[in-house]
């Protein structure tokens, strides 16, 4: 087996990639790309939240660099900030929300070291919508649990998505 190439955080930066790719301690990491329930999903959680903008106060964009350390960049699916939020170009403060939609070659694994550095930056929310089994979960501090309820919620603002919505293409 050969060594990875390691890569400057500055290459990174400056270099377009597409789709995006995440950036963990100098290596360049794909991201499994979704087919189109998870692009339809995607969709659904950036219409849903920015017809709500503004009276929740919140900002929503797709497949943004987030910073979760000094030499880490994770893209979540769909990232949402509070519009109080001071942002640039990459995302150097904690979201309130990181939306994670897997696709079918996503592990538990990847997507748990994924959780934790959203975590240890101090995302207070991150959502895991499992498209194949249509249910949601809600990770916080606290653990991770899947929203029985059929909702994903949030506070601070209040933000409450009925996950059936999000598959209503069919």
């Amino acid at each position: 087996m050969g060594a990875a190439t390691l890569v400057s955080i500055e290459d990174y930066l400056s270099t377009s990639y597409s789709p995006d790719r995440e950036y963990l301690d100098g290596r360049i990491v794909e991201r499994n790309l979704g087919e189109l329930t998870h692009g339809r999903i995607q969709r659904r959680l950036i219409v849903y939240f920015d017809l709500r903008s503004k009276e929740l106060g919140i900002e929503v964009v797709p497949e943004q660099r987030v910073q979760v350390s000094p030499t880490r960049f994770r893209v979540p699916d769909v990232t949402v900030v509070k519009s109080s939020q001071t942002i640039g170009e990459i995302f150097t403060a904690p979201p309130h929300l990181c939306i994670e939609v897997l696709s079918k070659d996503d592990t538990m694994d990847y997507m748990q070291d994924k959780i934790d550095d959203y975590l240890r930056f101090g995302v207070p929310y991150i959502w895991i919508i499992n498209p194949s089994l249509r249910k949601g979960y809600v990770a916080t501090k606290e653990g991770m649990i899947e929203a029985t309820s059929g909702v994903l919620e949030t506070s601070d603002p209040d933000i409450r998505v009925p996950i059936a919505e999000l598959f209503d293409f069919d």
